[in-house]
């Protein structure tokens, strides 16, 4: 049975008379095929949905309606949550909608046990302040990525608004608490929260991960992941394919460089992005170090447009690549002092003479704090009027602009610089002070509560910057600032601020780990075992986040057994010009701010969608495009797709099969086995009915005896529905 089955259907089948026996007991008998989630309950009136609220609990008042306005506080109850210690309001969202469709955030304000019955908890919100005298509205609660069940509340007058949901039944208050058995799913196959991780912890789910992690746990793996792998040397490695390491060249190109190949391999990201698309298609030992590695780079940008030879650009990535899984203070030095982001930023012409602000300001604003003072579990700091608290001053510009001067290219003779080469700047080895250059005159850096505020004036550069990271480091912003970055990019856009404050207290070190704070390696693995990451069928529609090119390109890809044209060899990793057609350009990000505004909101609304920014009428129509070219307008043997306009003259091509997902059209000519494993094995059995319905209807449009056309149609619809592109 699938995960559709929820609980409102069960409460359905048990009718009006056994819906409070179903909430005290129904849920404890689910079995493992099932994969119901637990989900918050509202309480409703004994015989109606309208909300039982707390005006109405000793009925006080038969009044339904509430005034419309901001002020206006209503308390509800809910039921069916097991909290974590300390979880409380900020892990809940609430909205309601009103007969006109629109839909209104509402801020919680408070969530606290009932004394009667513990189990049950009193939730008060504000209205929104938009909100008019709109009639009956639907409220919902959402939690970890679950959405309750919708109750009736009416405001400013009763009626004239949204009629109950389909199905919609009572759901009266509980006398005993509600048990759920989490299913043991491990040996079934495709579950929907193992589809769910390998979607957030890699570059897209295929067989072998799945085999591997249904054999395991969660956390055995991601350990294995984070192990240190030898090459065949013995060396550290970093990738299963060698990065590769084309020589420092010339700012111009040479007269000696004038062949295609010669440019596209030295003056172009060409060598590095088809590199990266291979390691993220078959590097099954470094998928997690790959995916954090990546979105490291979309935090600590430096973008190709501006450095230009891959030469210069490798370093950088390796400096990713190794700090995946280490401090973050490690990482935030090693990115300070590469000749890559100096270059970009202008730290390596910055001196006392002729002072840069360029990398001072962005370390700030986009490695570390951000631009306003938070809370530790995301939110804004506030003053007595409402307004958001600056995190740092223009004088505080100026005081790290000062600390980053007289730092330059490695251009010494002897061990120091081992990289250089005569006549070429030197990328690849740390930047070196010029210590003429440096300003030695006092600083005013970050003020905070035991903080070294100011450096003394005579100091060092090596002191200088020690001190500055040190006072960006343990600000009480960048735990919050970097694990919401890291959140959103792996998991959801929106995490509760309850999601936050847990990754944030791990990269504080709250629980005093021995000097641990911004262990990568704790972050990451708390990020993806957090309980709002986790779960089979996520039903809170603002949870997740829409897959950015390159992960919906690698997601159907791996799903699909991707190899180059001849099926014997392996993909040559050429598909950047299929993301860059969807505005992703590997490693050429436009601007510092990443391929797209890290705090992009979707207009009219308060929902963060940073990948949207990207989506706009014309790539919303080449992702269909992108899908119809591998599946329909391809060539090769049936159950094989090959795009016929492959870029630059690939000698190996990229070709998917979908002959495994042929063989159930074959076998089922209703097209229904084949619908159910697209959406196991793809959709996290989230697939719609209405989407369901569509695609049986485009395979039985076919006749029986074309299962490869059949088995098209079904790849096609799902790989471009809306659920398959927004990660959830």
């Amino acid at each position: 049975m699938s995960s559709e089955f929820s609980i409102q259907r069960r409460l359905r089948l048990f009718g009006l008379s056994g819906v409070l026996f179903c909430l005290a007991f129904c849920l404890t008998t689910v079995s493992a095929e099932e994969n119901i989630d637990a989900a918050p309950i509202i309480v409703s009136e004994a015989n109606s949905t309208w909300a039982l609220t707390a005006a109405r609990r000793g009925l006080e008042s038969d009044s339904r309606v509430f005034s419309p306005g901001g002020k206006t506080r209503i308390t509800v109850f809910v039921t069916g949550i097991d909290l974590l210690p300390n979880e409380r309001a900020t892990a809940f969202r609430a909205d309601a909608m009103d007969g006109r469709y629109n839909r209104f955030p509402l801020q919680i304000v408070s969530l606290a046990p009932t004394a009667e019955r513990p189990w049950v908890y009193a939730l008060t919100f504000k209205l929104h302040a938009g909100m008019g005298d709109v009639g009956d509205i639907l409220l919902r609660v959402n939690w970890r990525g679950m959405a309750s069940n919708r109750v009736r509340l009416a405001i400013g007058h009763e009626g004239d608004g949204l009629k109950d949901d389909e199905g919609a039944v009572p759901t009266p208050m509980p006398d005993q608490p509600l048990f759920f058995d989490p299913p043991n799913s491990a040996s079934l196959p495709y579950t929907g929260d193992r589809v769910r991780f390998m979607q957030q912890a890699t570059f897209g789910a295929n067989p072998v991960l799945e085999n591997q992690l249904r054999r395991t746990s969660y956390p055995t793996w991601i350990s294995q992941q984070m192990e240190t792998k030898l090459d065949a040397n013995g060396a550290i490695r970093y990738s299963t394919l060698p990065m590769p390491n084309p020589i420092l060249m010339a700012d111009n190109i040479p007269s000696t460089c004038t062949l295609t190949p010669c440019q596209r391999d030295n003056y172009t990201m060409y060598p590095l992005q088809n590199w990266f698309f291979r390691e993220a298609l078959y590097s099954e030992d470094q998928q997690l170090r790959r995916r954090v590695s990546w979105t490291l780079h979309q935090i600590f940008v430096v973008s190709g447009r501006e450095t230009v030879q891959p030469s210069r650009m490798a370093p950088y990535i390796q400096i990713l690549d190794r700090n995946a899984f280490g401090r973050y203070r490690d990482l935030l030095k090693e990115i300070t002092l590469n000749p890559a982001m100096g270059n970009y930023l202008d730290m390596i012409i910055s001196t006392r003479q002729n002072p840069n602000e360029n990398y001072a300001r962005e370390i700030l604003q986009l490695f570390s704090i951000g631009l306003d003072m938070l809370n530790q579990d995301g939110t804004p700091k506030l003053d007595g009027q409402g307004n958001r608290i600056p995190s740092y001053t223009q004088e505080t510009v100026n005081g790290f602009t000062k600390v980053f001067t007289g730092w330059g290219f490695c251009e010494v003779t002897g061990p120091t610089c081992p990289n250089r080469t005569t006549g070429v700047r030197n990328f690849k080895d740390a930047m070196l002070l010029n210590p003429a250059s440096h300003d030695q005159t006092e600083k005013q850096l970050l003020n905070y509560p035991g903080a070294i505020s100011i450096l003394p004036a005579g100091q060092t550069a090596e002191q200088d910057l020690e001190m500055a990271l040190d006072n960006i480091f343990k600000h009480p912003n960048t735990a919050p600032f970097i694990s919401k970055l890291l959140i959103q990019q792996l998991v959801t856009s929106n995490p509760t601020p309850a999601y936050v404050k847990r990754i944030a207290d791990v990269f504080s070190d709250v629980q005093g780990g021995g000097g641990q704070r911004g262990n990568l390696a704790k972050v990451v693995r708390a990020i993806l075992l957090d309980p709002e990451a986790r779960g089979n069928n996520k039903t809170d529609p603002d949870y997740g986040h829409l897959k950015e090119p390159v992960i919906y390109a690698t997601n159907f890809l791996r799903a699909l057994d991707v190899r180059g044209a001849v099926r014997t060899t392996q993909s040559d990793g050429v598909i950047n010009g299929l993301t860059l057609n969807l505005d992703q350009d590997v490693f050429n990000p436009p601007s510092v701010f990443n391929y797209y505004p890290m705090d992009y909101i979707i207009p009219n609304t308060n929902l963060a969608a940073p990948e949207f920014a990207i989506m706009t009428t014309g790539t919303a129509l080449k992702r269909p495009n992108l899908i119809n070219q591998f599946i329909y307008n391809a060539t090769g043997t049936p159950g094989i797709g090959i795009p016929i306009n492959t870029v630059g003259g690939i000698p190996n091509g990229t070709s998917i099969s979908w002959a495994r997902y042929q063989a159930l059209a074959t076998t089922d000519p209703t097209g229904i086995l084949l619908a159910d494993t697209l959406n196991q094995e793809l959709l996290n059995n989230s697939m719609s009915p209405t989407v369901k319905t569509q695609i049986i209807n485009a395979v039985q449009a076919v006749a029986a005896n074309n299962p490869s056309r059949r088995t098209q149609n079904a790849l096609y619809l799902v790989l471009t529905s809306s659920q398959y592109q927004v990660q959830r």
